[in-house]
C-alpha cells in the first residue's frame, strides 16, 4: 500500500554533512506520522527524529542541535538534514510511517547506510 525508499546515503568524513531522502508512495493518506531510524552493527535500531502530522519533531539527544527532519507533502518526500557527522553517526538508516489505521503494520524503507571516517 505504501513504499518508501531512501536515498542520499555515502562515506563522510567526520564533520562533514549528508542529506536524506525519503521518497513516498501508494496510499499517502494511509500514513500519519514519519520518522528516521538507524541501526549500527551490534546494536538495536533507534529513533533518530520524528515528525508528526501535525509538524510536531522530536529527535534524539545525540543528534539535537546537528540533524534537521523535514517534509515536503508536494513532493511526498521526508529528508534528514545530517550536519557535523560523528563517526558514531554510522549505521544504516531507516525511514519509517505511522499508518492511520492502528491495525495495519508500520511501513519501513530498505535503508540507507551511512559511514562516517575520522
Amino acid at each position: 500500500q505504501v513504499q518508501l525508499v531512501e536515498s542520499g546515503g555515502g562515506l563522510v568524513q567526520a564533520g562533514g554533512s549528508l542529506r536524506l531522502s525519503c521518497a513516498v508512495s501508494g496510499r499517502i493518506s494511509s500514513i500519519n506520522n514519519m520518522g528516521w531510524f538507524r541501526q549500527a552493527p551490534g546494536k538495536q535500531r533507534e529513533m533518530v527524529a520524528f515528525i508528526s502530522s501535525g509538524g510536531s519533531l522530536n529527535y534524539a539527544d545525540s543528534v539535537i542541535g546537528r540533524f534537521t527532519i523535514s517534509r515536503d507533502s508536494a513532493k511526498n518526500t521526508m529528508y534528514l538534514q545530517m550536519n557535523s557527522l560523528k563517526p558514531e553517526d554510522t549505521a544504516i538508516y531507516y525511514c519509517h510511517a505511522d499508518p492511520s489505521d492502528p491495525n495495519s503494520s508500520d511501513y519501513w524503507g530498505q535503508g540507507t547506510q551511512v559511514t562516517v571516517s575520522s
